[in-house]
């Protein structure tokens, strides 16, 4: 299971690692125009960032699971009361 520490570094590098990116372009843009180096860079924050965004949606899709199955748990118990 992930801990919270794991998953708010997830949450935030889904809004850094673009940032980054766009600094990286920028300074490959002004240095040397004609070599894309900033290519190489990409593809790893590209890697890390569709991974973050699996633990993340891994981790609303738990908390969704859990807050569906206590409403239907809640349901059940109110259609019994109301039987009885």
């Amino acid at each position: 299971m992930m801990s919270m520490w794991k998953l708010w570094r997830a949450i935030k590098f889904l809004f850094v690692g673009p940032v980054i990116l766009v600094f990286l372009f920028i300074i490959n843009l002004m240095t040397s125009p004609g070599h894309w180096w900033v290519q190489w860079a990409a593809l790893g924050i590209g890697i890390a960032w569709v991974i973050s965004l699996l633990r993340v949606i891994g981790a609303i899709m738990l908390v969704g699971g859990l807050a569906a199955l206590i409403t239907l748990i809640q349901k059940e118990r109110a259609q019994r009361n109301q039987r009885y």
